[in-house]
């Protein structure tokens, strides 16, 4: 994952390819893709699609066969890592390549270890060519391998094999064996493998460079035996004899490792002379002074794993500053920990716990680290425990401030990882609990790019099933900025019966108690939101009983203002649908609202959206069902009231498009009409005129304006305001371009 900058074009052009695979392929008898038409790639450029192809989880025994052309798409380094492709499609696509690397860990389904070894001893290019074999995760399977004339084929039939990963495999000491026959064998990890002994390795005690035995837990070898072995590997310089300290596993076992580790430690420099990195991470116990004499006796280290041992804060490690160590004494020890132990669940989980501690009040920025923690998350996508600990880091590295200091790319896969959680994880309340807390930042959910609606989603979901109260306020804030932020198609989608009743719930559980608090002002941001401009939303509200709610709560709460604003500007959504302007026609009602227009003690903010509702309704006198006379009314106390109204400063309320004002700036209307709609268009332009001004011309509303200007009858009030309104769009320099910070931002 790149945190920094932006996409590389080779990126963007192989994201394109695999976008439109299918009319760039066609299909043959078998149901295998093949290019219609495939220039010669570059070498690296069919390395980098398959990785993208694999990456994006697309590659499979359809979408693989494009490679069986090995003609024009030349693979050398190739990885199906996770990927479901079968035996068969492996030996027809990748076999016929002469490929340096391959990578096939824990590929879903029949793949085995004893298939890929004979698809690729099948090509007598590969048999000389293939330097890196991955296999970790598959079963081996070697047991009846047989080439056609007969002779056994196995590791050992890959000549110039140097590098060998085959982590939690059921390898045996048989095919040990054959693997450490091999003559240019350096780089042999064997780690959580069902491996009894290890003497085999005696085979390239003159070549192998690097040995990784993490957790081998049916290893049944004395520790002399143990020492022995190690101390005959003369070329060796990384060794890695680590234990996973969670482990139930056999004492007696475990024992015997950790006093072959002590008994290595107390050994002189002449024992593996060449060896530079250690990695002890999980033994115990070890005394400090075996380590302080193990340090200044090699003075050539550079790596030292001390995880869960005790010993990273060990006062000779802090003499040697070039000497990197994975620990938990500080963050750049747990920073090495979560780089190096990234397949490794035990030792991520012992690190992200003791990160939590050390960032728990941190107030700098660490983006490398933040991208260790989503890539730990990434890594091990299943475990309940990592997501757990990995949460609360990313909630303490995110907090506050540090989320807008962070790259946005970074951002932006930090949250997907967190919406990943709370799906894989619905109850895990803590986990529920860190997502919400970590995705409930301003700067998160109004700027970095993600998927917003299936966020919002996610979180009503949760908020369905869940009443703690503290949460539920959080999870209440969330929705109410998502919502604000998705498309008017999304948003019908979202607005749902369920996800409705939940947030009406809320409010109506606040309203009966009389309480006024964020979760209230939330729920309410939340359901205008959702019905700004969806009239199927709308619907959905009135058919909720959500109009007779919202009625008792605009008097029981009259004093309050940030609730009367948020009641009245959902009513403006409402009044705005002409389909379900019936619903609002009820005499109380509109004598209330009127109410609050005329009250000349009541704040504009009120006063402007309780404008908007009869604005609205008084316009269709045609759809008019009550008394006249309180349509003649409003009207006259529109005008009259929009008159004394103040210049606003603070930014009030957003629009998404121009479209309800279209039918209130007619000729044909009431001045009253007609003057709420210059100036509320008025408003929005003063205060955000690149984006207003934008959407002014661009939705053809500058002509509407034009017309009020010049007709005869239009009210001197309405082309004041509206020639202020033309003159500001004069003004602008240059056309107006929308950028996504300036998209619409919703009602607060």
């Amino acid at each position: 994952m790149d945190g920094e900058g932006p996409q590389t074009l080779c990126d963007l052009c192989l994201a394109q390819v695999c976008g439109r695979l299918d009319a760039l392929c066609r299909k043959g008898a078998d149901g295998s893709m093949s290019l219609i038409w495939a220039p010669l790639f570059p070498q690296e450029l069919a390395d980098q699609l398959l990785q993208k192809m694999a990456t994006k989880g697309m590659l499979n025994d359809t979408t693989v066969g494009i490679f069986r052309n090995s003609e024009k798409l030349r693979l050398r380094s190739a990885s199906i890592r996770y990927c479901k492709v079968s035996a068969k499609a492996f030996r027809l696509a990748l076999c016929p390549h002469r490929l340096l690397e391959l990578d096939a860990s824990w590929v879903p389904g029949d793949l085995t270890g004893a298939d890929v070894i004979s698809g690729l001893a099948s090509n007598p290019d590969c048999r000389a060519s293939l330097q890196m074999l991955t296999l970790n995760g598959l079963s081996m399977n070697l047991g009846t391998l047989e080439e056609d004339g007969g002779v056994c084929v196995g590791f050992s039939s890959l000549q110039g094999l140097k590098t060998i990963h085959l982590v939690n495999t059921d390898l045996t000491d048989d095919i040990l064996e054959d693997i450490c026959s091999l003559p240019r064998l350096e780089t042999l990890d064997i780690s959580c493998s069902s491996v009894t002994e290890l003497n085999a390795l005696l085979k390239c005690k003159n070549t192998l460079r690097s040995l990784i035995a993490h957790r081998l837990y049916r290893l049944d070898t004395t520790p002399v035996r143990l020492l022995f072995i190690f101390t005959q590997l003369h070329a060796l310089r990384h060794l890695d004899f680590s234990y996973n300290h969670f482990a139930n596993d056999d004492s007696e076992r475990r024992a015997n490792g950790d006093e072959a580790v002590r008994q290595l430690l107390e050994s002189g420099p002449q024992i593996l002379p060449s060896l530079v990195s250690l990695d002890i991470s999980g033994r115990k116990p070890i005394d400090d002074s075996v380590l302080r004499g193990f340090v200044e006796s090699r003075s050539g280290l550079v790596f030292l794993g001390l995880l869960a041992t005790g010993l990273s804060s060990s006062p000779v490690l802090s003499s040697h500053e070039n000497l990197k160590v994975t620990g938990e004494a500080n963050e750049k020890q747990l920073w090495e920990a979560l780089r190096r132990y990234r397949e490794r669940e035990c030792f991520v989980k012992e690190a992200l716990i003791h990160l939590y501690h050390l960032t728990t009040d941190t107030d700098k920025p660490q983006p490398d680290m933040l991208k260790l923690v989503v890539e730990a998350m990434r890594s091990h996508p299943e475990s309940p425990h990592v997501h757990l600990l990995a949460t609360a880091c990313v909630f303490n590295l995110t907090t506050r401030d540090l989320a807008e200091v962070m790259p946005v790319r970074l951002m932006s896969a930090t949250v997907t990882q967190l919406l990943h959680a709370m799906e894989t994880f619905p109850n895990i309340q803590q986990v529920q609990s860190n997502c919400l807390m970590a995705l409930c930042n301003d700067f998160l959910l109004q700027n970095v790019p993600f998927d917003r609606y299936s966020a919002a989603m996610l979180v009503i979901k949760w908020l369905s099933n869940h009443e703690e109260p503290t949460l539920q306020r959080i999870a209440v804030a969330v929705i109410s900025i998502l919502v604000a932020k998705i498309s008017v198609e999304e948003t019908a989608l979202l607005s749902n019966d369920i996800s409705f009743m939940k947030l009406l719930t809320v409010v109506q559980h606040k309203a009966m108690l009389g309480l006024v608090d964020p979760t209230l002002k939330f729920a309410l941001s939340a359901l205008w939101n959702l019905t700004d401009e969806t009239p199927a939303a709308a619907r959905n509200f009135i058919n909720c009983q959500g109009l007779e709610l919202y009625m008792e709560v605009l008097e029981s709460y009259y004093s309050e203002t940030a609730i009367q604003q948020k009641v009245l500007g959902l009513l403006n959504n409402i009044a705005e649908v002409e389909e379900l302007q019936s619903d609002l026609m009820d005499e109380d009602l509109l004598e209330h609202i009127l109410s609050l227009l005329q009250d000349s003690q009541m704040l504009v903010e009120v006063r402007y959206f309780a404008g908007g509702i009869l604005a609205q309704l008084a316009s269709r006198a045609e759809a008019w069902t009550l008394d006249q006379e309180l349509r003649s009314t409003i009207l006259e106390q529109l005008h009259k009231s929009i008159m004394t109204w103040p210049h606003l400063e603070q930014e009030m309320v957003s629009y998404r498009s121009f479209r309800p004002f279209c039918s209130l700036l007619q000729t044909c209307q009431p001045s009253g009409v007609q003057l709420w709609a210059v100036w509320a268009i008025h408003l929005v332009c003063r205060q955000n005129a690149s984006y207003y001004i934008h959407m002014l011309t661009k939705e053809g509303l500058m002509e509407l304006l034009k017309a009020l200007d010049t007709h005869p009858d239009t009210h001197s009030d309405v082309k004041r305001v509206s020639q202020s309104i033309m003159r500001m769009v004069q003004e602008q320099q240059s056309p107006c371009e929308v950028t996504n910070s300036q998209t619409e931002p919703g009602k607060s």
